[in-house]
């Protein structure tokens, strides 16, 4: 029997896809697996967020610059970087529906089936024996794992299993005019590395002084075999990573502070404490020595929203060995030469609209005249972050009163993103507002005519108040 929760989140992939926020990509080709494309409203809520994140890196930032790096870099990268030999899953078969499955993802969802069935304390003894045989990477305990509770592939309901093993997420393409001359190359895996490497080139031509960060947005890639829950897991998705250089000996001092500022951020946009926790790993990253995710409690439980790792100086010092560069930082102060630590904060962008969807996503009752109520269905997105900023209603389409409601679309559509419609009811285009997050609602009447004043109605309260034309943009600007 579906859950609630999972009853609540299939309604917010139908609502993304009805209001132009997510559709399925080449959706008239039946879609492609885990591959999506952001619509007319999403990809303003998407550029919101990255416009959010960005500011609040660099602009807020004294000391942190950004950088926008290529996807194709030097094949050699990805070999300094450890990605070739390390960056992989270990994964499991069924014989029986040849289904391939990432051995955590199998794992986890038995054990949300457990917890479903109230067996909370046998779900988390589940998990700690899956993340201790993952960090030994004893295969053959993780395999016994899965028998022993006889975990069944969903397709052919079997426990028919080959052994495990790993499999590479890295995509393989080819550079050069001929095949026979063509060199493999990597779409990135993430955009750390585009950072790393011009490490030198952004400190020189910026003439930054440790401690200091370089940020970027950017498109990464991962052959996910087992891809799901929406956005959350895709093979191409978007990160949002700054990477930040200190001396050596401070990087606790350094993880702190950003485990708690990346932390207020999140918190910045008005969601409640309690949707998110910390979950410190339990197996560090080749490259770390400390390492902390920031949980979002999404639909389908807490899951990660962004990583804070302590990152040493692994990626300087594996540069350094490959490309025979020095990647080392003079300190004027101490007349030393050395290699930075590196402490990384790294949001998936993708994953944070999602969880901004889900918190935003509101069923809600609304009395009616006859006293009866019907169901009202809202998205609050936080006001900066909304695709449009104020609707624009001329009561009718006559009387002038379109002409009145398009001098104030274009007074306003300098500042901020404005939506214009004649079309249908007042109180349908209210409703369709409502679902696409738009703050507030202007109505142009025959009373503007006579006192050049509008009625602006607040989406989450549906409290209207009569303001004057001359005053709309400054006061929608107050709210921004």
């Amino acid at each position: 029997m579906e859950s609630k929760k999972e009853s609540n989140f299939q309604k917010i992939i139908a609502h993304a896809k009805e209001y132009g926020f997510i559709y399925p990509s080449s959706d008239i080709y039946d879609g492609l697996s885990a591959v999506y494309d952001y619509g007319p409203t999403g990809c303003e809520l998407k550029k919101n967020i990255k416009d959010y994140w960005w500011k609040s890196m660099t602009q807020m930032h004294q000391n942190i610059v950004g950088i926008d790096a290529a996807i194709f870099m030097h094949p050699t990268t990805w070999k300094a970087s450890g990605h070739v030999d390390n960056f992989s899953d270990p994964m499991i078969d069924n014989k029986d529906s040849q289904k391939r499955y990432r051995v955590d993802h199998l794992i986890e969802n038995y054990s949300s089936e457990l917890e479903q069935k109230g067996l909370e304390k046998e779900a988390r003894d589940l998990i700690n024996l899956m993340d201790l045989h993952l960090k030994n990477e004893d295969f053959s305990a993780l395999k016994a794992l899965i028998l022993s509770h006889n975990i069944k592939c969903q397709v052919s309901n079997t426990c028919n299993w080959t052994d495990i093993r790993q499999f590479n997420l890295m995509f393989k393409t080819e550079i050069g005019s001929v095949a026979e001359e063509a060199n493999t190359l990597y779409l990135r895996p993430e955009t750390a590395q585009g950072i790393f490497v011009n490490f030198l080139n952004v400190q020189k031509s910026s003439r930054l002084k440790l401690p200091f960060g370089i940020a970027q947005i950017g498109k990464a890639f991962r052959n996910e075999i087992v891809a799901r829950q929406f956005i959350f897991r895709m093979r191409e998705f978007e990160q949002m990573e700054m990477q930040f250089f200190i001396p050596p000996g401070t990087q606790k001092k350094w993880f702190e502070y950003w485990k708690e500022t990346r932390l207020n951020w999140h918190l910045s946009l008005g969601t409640p404490h309690s949707k998110y926790q910390y979950k410190p790993h339990v197996k560090l990253a080749h490259y770390a020595d400390a390492a902390v995710d920031i949980e979002f409690e999404f639909p389908f439980g807490f899951k990660e929203v962004e990583g804070i790792h302590s990152r040493t100086d692994y990626d300087l010092s594996r540069h350094q060995e490959f490309s025979k560069k020095k990647m080392t930082y003079f300190d004027p102060e101490t007349n030393q030469h050395f290699i930075p630590y590196v402490i990384e904060t790294s949001i998936g962008l993708d994953r944070m609209f999602l969880a901004i969807l889900s918190q935003a996503y509101t069923e809600e009752p609304v009395p009616k005249e006859d006293g009866s109520t019907e169901e009202r269905i809202v998205l609050k997105l936080p006001t900066k972050l909304a695709p449009y900023k104020l609707a624009i209603f001329p009561l009718t389409k006559k009387d002038g009163l379109p002409e009145i409601a398009q001098t104030i679309y274009k007074e306003c559509q300098t500042s901020f993103y404005c939506f214009y419609e004649e079309k249908d009811s007042i109180g349908k285009r209210y409703r369709r507002q409502d679902a696409i997050g738009t703050p507030c609602c202007v109505t142009i009447d025959h009373q503007s005519k006579e006192d050049q004043t509008v009625t602006i109605r607040h989406r989450d309260t549906m409290l209207q108040e009569r303001v004057a034309i001359k005053d709309l943009k400054m006061l929608i600007n107050s709210y921004l």
